[in-house]
């Protein structure tokens, strides 16, 4: 069956009669009050200077390289996805050789 619906409003697309909803309510009318911004707010804080009147050489020279001097760790081992462990002994090192993705 074809409805002609035409260019009615009072109709869904499928065909269904669309239900009138209440008329909305009009707001109240409010008195106008000009807007008064609040004081901002300014915390006590003591002066810090951010940095000393004369900087030193020190201050941006290159940090001295740490080197491990001890004897317990062999070496480093590479796991997957780079992940670094360190050798302790020859046994550990073999372990890691013969491991495996999903094993």
């Amino acid at each position: 069956m074809y409805l002609n619906l035409g260019n009615s409003l009072n109709y869904t697309s499928s065909g269904r009669k669309r239900h009138k909803l209440p008329a909305k309510k009009a707001a109240p009318k409010r008195k106008f009050e000009p807007y008064v911004p609040k004081t901002t707010y300014v915390r006590e804080t003591p002066d810090y200077p951010s940095v000393s009147a004369a900087p030193s050489a020190d201050s941006c020279s290159k940090p001295i390289r740490t080197k491990y001097t001890g004897t317990l760790v062999k070496g480093i081992a590479t796991m997957h996805k780079s992940n670094a462990v360190p050798i302790i002994n020859d046994q550990e090192a073999k372990d890691i050789s013969n491991m495996r993705r999903g094993s």
